[in-house]
């Protein structure tokens, strides 16, 4: 039976990597056109190679395409033994992995391919290991698990592939690593794919890679070309409205909103619903039916806006995502390579947007230097703005909307008697306000949510809200216990369990340092650092005096040392 003439034009480009008339049949079915740059590196190395491969690639540049395809195709098919074992880090892309290497080998139909994964019943997939299958999909809890109970024998397997290797390490697998790894034979090829190189896989590679060769698309650590970085520098307590903005000026914003912590998770989830956005939480506290459903949801785009935790996002594979969303920054930078990898996939355009405030302009500048990335500054959108987008994303919907005459036509003689008192012109305002007026009327007079950000003696520093009064406080940390502006910031969240808290200038000394904080709050910062302390040192923290009547730090410094001083003979000294 003759190809669709279509296929004939693909496989001339896939023919050049060495697959078989099965798969490239089976490929071209799935609409698949040319090979990406990491597929036209590795299936040639693959195929034709016996030597270790380490692939660094970013997610979303087909890199399940460039180990399965060969793997399927060197797979003997009337063998009864596991030849190929694919380890991955979460049930979601086990599952997606299995589902395209089935795919792929759609006319090998002797192969089979099993996925073995947490949260679900043992005994089926012991059932389905049982039947000898000749590759398995596995996260390495389950693999170790079906290891450890003799259902799984890796003693023959050929191949060994790592995907998203980095998330693994990331999620503590390396001892469940190293003791699969030891059940395995030394003589078989390991490929081992990651989007980034961090210093516990270069320790895998030297103990269980035999002189690997490397095949890199981009530089270790970038992130994706087509995807554009931005950042939008406000103050902490307006980072949900500037989140809000941002959905709002994107109307066919479809993305991932990342949290540093679960409870942030939940709120900024919970906040979006109560504005009537489609979104929903992502994070460790759900259960795995909970989750699933979240993210069915998700990729059916029934939801628009999903708001996650790093762990709870790890493994996901989701299409056409136009956004990635930092609420807040990782505390690992590699970490950011990893979120921003979520959009921009399979060729696509997408966007990664940071959040911060001024104090972490330094970080933004440390992402820079270590990904090679360059950020662009944008500035908040203002209410203007926001209601020109929607409005004319209003009149575009209605332009392109699909009539079905022959259900609306005996419905038009009522509907023009009802409005034949409306001019064209009074109609159109009519019918545009009844979405419009929600937007004009929540951003009437809205606030301009941008920090201007000036630069003084090479430092980057805020300019601060003239029209907001500060208290100056002076704390007993300074650079000899290694507090930098972030750092005293998170002490500051920590102990007031406020991250709306107005921080305003911060000046670190060797010994000591001052902060000043929106006045409003001076109680609560007093209260807060009563019997506080930090890595075993009792915290002081007490109002200094205005900077308005000291002209130079060290003018601050005198002023403690002689009260010190004074205060010298007393049994007791009030903390705070």
């Amino acid at each position: 039976m003759p190809w669709p003439e279509i296929n004939l034009i693909f496989m001339s480009t896939f023919k050049e990597t060495g697959l078989n008339q099965e798969i490239l049949k089976a490929i071209g079915e799935m609409g698949f056109e040319t090979p990406t740059p990491i597929q036209k590196k590795t299936i040639p190395a693959l195929l034709s190679s016996g030597q270790d491969i380490i692939a660094l690639a970013q997610t979303g540049t087909g890199k399940t395409a460039a180990f399965g395809l060969p793997l399927i195709q060197l797979t003997e098919a009337d063998s009864a033994s596991i030849q190929a074992l694919v380890l991955c880090p979460t049930r979601e892309l086990c599952m997606q992995i299995t589902g395209d290497l089935k795919e792929f080998s759609k006319y090998m139909r002797q192969i089979k391919i099993e996925a073995v994964y947490g949260g679900t019943s043992i005994d089926k997939q012991i059932k389905a290991i049982k039947a000898k299958p000749q590759v398995v999909v596995g996260t390495p809890g389950r693999v170790l698990d079906l290891i450890r109970r003799k259902v799984l024998n890796l003693t023959q397997i050929q191949w060994l592939v790592f995907d998203e290797a980095d998330e693994m390490l990331n999620m503590g697998f390396k001892e469940d690593l190293d003791a699969i790894l030891e059940k395995t034979p030394d003589e078989k090829q390991t490929c081992l794919f990651s989007a980034t190189m961090p210093r516990e896989i270069v320790e895998i590679a030297e103990k269980y890679m035999r002189n690997p060769e490397e095949i890199s698309v981009g530089k270790r650590n970038s992130g994706a070309d087509n995807v554009k970085h931005e950042y939008y520098v406000v103050h902490a307590r307006d980072r949900f409205e500037a989140l809000k903005r941002l959905a709002d000026v994107n109307p066919k914003l479809y993305g991932i909103v990342f949290c540093r912590t679960r409870q942030d998770t939940k709120e900024v989830a919970d906040k979006l619903i109560d504005a009537g956005y489609n979104a929903d939480a992502l994070h460790g506290d759900l259960s795995q039916q909970q989750r699933d459903y979240v993210m069915n949801r998700f990729r059916s785009k029934n939801l628009q806006i999903l708001v996650a935790t790093d762990v709870a996002a790890r493994g996901l594979d989701v299409n056409d995502l136009t956004h990635v969303i930092n609420y807040n920054l990782p505390d690992e930078l590699e970490a950011y390579t990893h979120r921003s990898g979520r959009t921009g996939r399979a060729g696509k355009n997408g966007i990664s947007i940071a959040l911060v405030h001024a104090r972490e302009n330094r970080k933004i500048k440390d992402l820079e230097k270590v990904t090679g990335i360059k950020f662009e500054r944008k500035m908040v959108p203002t209410g203007k703005e926001i209601c020109e987008k929607q409005l004319f994303n209003l009149v575009s919907k209605v332009e392109k909307v699909n009539v079905e005459d022959a259900k609306i036509e005996e419905f038009l003689p009522a509907i023009y008697k009802k409005l034949e008192w409306l001019s064209r012109e009074e109609l159109i305002k009519h019918f545009v306000s009844v979405e419009f007026n929600q937007f004009l009327n929540y951003y009437k007079d809205a606030d301009d949510l941008n920090i201007p950000v000036s630069t003084k003696n090479g430092k980057e520093s805020r300019g601060r809200d003239r029209n907001k009064s500060f208290t100056r406080f002076y704390i007993n940390l300074g650079e000899k216990n290694r507090l930098n502006p972030a750092r005293l910031m998170g002490i500051l969240n920590e102990n007031t369990q406020n991250r709306s808290l107005e921080i305003g200038k911060i000046d670190i000394m060797k010994k000591f340092s001052f902060f000043e904080v929106d006045k409003k709050f001076e109680g609560d910062v007093l209260q807060a650092f009563k019997n506080a302390d930090f890595e075993g040192i009792p915290l002081v923290v007490e109002i200094s005096i205005p900077e308005s009547e000291s002209r130079k730090d060290k003018d601050n410094s005198n002023y403690f040392r002689e009260n010190r001083k004074k205060n010298k003979g007393q049994k007791k000294r009030r903390r705070f």
